[in-house]
């Protein structure tokens, strides 16, 4: 899963440095798809329960789950790029929030929130606890600095299908919650929103959007329990 982590935070690292007003979803998705099978993985989002794409682009009011498009990113949008990467059989999944050219100071605040809320839930994922106290640590970042968190939307555990036990809320309260043992490997994922934290699902059937039409972040790593701490293995290391 290492290994199938380091391909998907290159790829990550790609499209991100692509990303720029003017750029469509499609093309970010097309580079994607590209990188992923040079390198020997399978884009695991494509064909998982009829999704069409590689990545999942979600731009500035979509949460999660945009199918990818001739949409052209505009100066002063933001983009939620979701993607999995299945190598050998062993899946990683990983998301970040860019912004494309000069965004305002909410969603630079709200995306770097939602980056510091994945960074304490992932302090919590350590051997013993349970996936309350992640959810919490979560809850505690976000709301404090005036945000919202998706209660419908949950993180999830991961290895050799997309979606496992247990399901990791970015909610909570510490000490409740699935046990958290030694090998499990979970996906976390914060999903903040700029105001109403209640979201719609869109008429194409695949993409949620904030209810009130407001910014949304969403970042994400893929994280093994060891006895030594949480390991993040959709992060390039060296």
């Amino acid at each position: 899963m290492a290994a199938s982590g380091a391909v998907l935070a290159e790829c990550l690292d790609l499209l991100e440095a692509a990303v720029a007003p003017g750029v469509t979803t499609l093309a970010l998705d097309e580079m994607a798809e590209e990188f992923i099978r040079d390198r020997g993985g399978v884009p695991s989002f494509k064909g998982y329960h009829g999704f069409p794409g590689t990545i999942c682009p979600s731009v500035n009011e979509e949460v999660v789950h945009a199918i990818p498009g001739p949409r052209a990113l505009a100066d002063g949008d933001i983009i939620s790029i979701d993607c999995g990467v299945t190598l050998d059989g062993w899946v990683s999944d990983s998301a970040r929030t860019i912004s494309a050219g000069d965004v305002g100071p909410v969603a630079t605040h709200l995306m770097d929130t939602t980056r510091r809320a994945l960074a304490a839930g992932i302090t919590q994922a350590r051997v013993g606890n349970r996936t309350g106290d992640i959810g919490a640590a979560v809850q505690e970042v976000v709301e404090r600095a005036g945000f919202n968190v998706v209660r419908t939307l949950v993180g999830h555990g991961v290895g050799r299908s997309m979606h496992e036990e247990p399901q990791v809320p970015n909610f909570g309260r510490p000490g409740t919650g699935a046990l958290l043992e030694e090998g499990v490997v979970i996906a976390i994922e914060p999903m903040v929103t700029q105001g109403d934290p209640e979201v719609v699902l869109g008429d194409d059937g695949w993409v949620v959007c904030t209810r009130d039409l407001g910014l949304s972040a969403h970042f994400e790593h893929t994280v093994a329990l060891t006895m030594s701490g949480p390991r993040i293995l959709t992060r390039r290391h060296g």
